[in-house]
């Protein structure tokens, strides 16, 4: 499907606003935020569903406790994101109900996603608000958060939240206007790069820093790219400061960066592979790992030759090759105490041994993805 195509006929939308898309040096910007939500309100009445995962919480708290500069101790930061939370969100009401639209706020942690119910209650809730036609705003819990559990920046969480309600397109809305083969800010010659088809080295390769209080920078927007088309889902990079750049994007016009995939993973594997919470590993052979690279290859007892952690069935596990790498994930049909009982064995066995029917496949490969 063609870009412009692809975009006019999207429907559910994840729209990611960088900190300094609704701040002025560190204090939330009512004429920006403005702009933004017209241009939402405007994708609304559209019939676009329109989810927001926005920055400047803690920009909101500086403002609000009279801070001259963002704090540097952690507890100081946790603290102005509380307090920022609510101004934050108190913007966006204000703004949003000019247009005479809800919002409804949403703080996340990476924890929440791990757990597949967890996952599956997440994506209910979402759906539930754009049913009430209210708008979620969702963020990072950073008042709560330790490192065990952040996301990090709000790229990522965009794009795992876009994963886990089925968008149809992730618009990262920030201070620059795409990707460029080198930092135009400090290098003459960067070229714009309208459009990636694939992730390269080349891609990956490329640096630049986020402006105004930013977490993440092009690394991490070239992370959630590489997030977003490995789960199937287009995703675009734009200037928050182009003029009615959320409708222009919509209605196919070429501004931004944006990222294409080929094919569509579906939900539960996308949830397997970028927001699980792994409970232990299989290893296998070199000739199972052959088979399981050609795809569409269930993964039997007998290739395996380790069985590593607890889990029971139905949890996720890493599936690892004879020097440890990574290969697979999936979702196993047996509890880890009666696998260790079976590898390397015939699945002509299985009964016997177990002295009960059970599944032939410890991996069934509709429940597996390779890496």
């Amino acid at each position: 499907m063609e870009r412009a195509d692809l975009f006019r006929k999207a429907r559910r939308v994840v729209v990611k606003i960088g900190t300094a898309s609704i701040t002025d040096d560190y204090l939330l910007s009512e004429r920006k935020m403005g702009r933004i939500a017209s241009q939402i309100a405007q994708l609304r009445r559209e019939g676009k569903e329109v989810i927001i995962v926005s920055s400047g919480a803690i920009a909101a708290g500086i403002k609000k406790l009279h801070l001259t500069q963002r704090p540097r101790d952690i507890n100081a930061l946790q603290a102005t994101a509380a307090v920022g939370q609510g101004e934050l969100m108190k913007a966006y009401a204000s703004e949003f109900e000019r247009s005479g639209m809800n919002v409804a706020q949403i703080l996340l942690t990476r924890d929440d996603f791990r757990s597949r119910a967890r996952f599956l209650k997440i994506r209910n809730t979402i759906v539930t608000l754009l049913k009430m036609d209210a708008i979620p705003v969702i963020n990072e819990n950073d008042s709560i958060a330790v490192e065990e559990i952040k996301f990090g920046d709000n790229d990522t969480l965009s794009a795992i939240v876009a994963s886990n309600i089925d968008a149809d397109l992730l618009v990262l809305m920030s201070s620059t206007d795409g990707l460029y083969t080198k930092d135009p800010a400090r290098e003459k010659g960067a070229q714009k790069i309208d459009v990636v088809h694939k992730i390269t080295e080349d891609i990956t390769a490329l640096r630049g820093k986020s402006r105004l209080g930013g977490v993440g920078g092009i690394s991490s927007k070239v992370s959630a790219g590489k997030m977003m088309m490995e789960c199937g889902i287009p995703m675009a990079i734009v200037d928050s400061n182009m003029e009615d750049v959320l409708p222009r994007l919509m209605a196919g016009e070429s501004v931004g960066t944006v990222f294409l995939p080929n094919k569509r993973l579906e939900n539960r594997l996308q949830w397997m592979l970028y927001a699980s919470n792994t409970k232990g590993s299989l290893t296998v052979d070199d000739g199972a790992a052959r088979i399981l690279a050609k795809g569409m290859v269930s993964l039997l007892p007998s290739g395996i030759t380790r069985v590593k952690g607890t889990f029971k069935k139905g949890d996720p596990v890493t599936i690892v090759d004879a020097t440890g790498g990574e290969i697979a994930r999936g979702m196993v049909n047996y509890p880890s105490d009666d696998l260790t009982r079976i590898i390397g064995r015939h699945t002509s066995e299985i009964q016997t041994i177990l002295d009960r029917k059970a599944p032939k496949e410890i991996i069934h490969h509709d429940n597996m993805v390779l890496l």
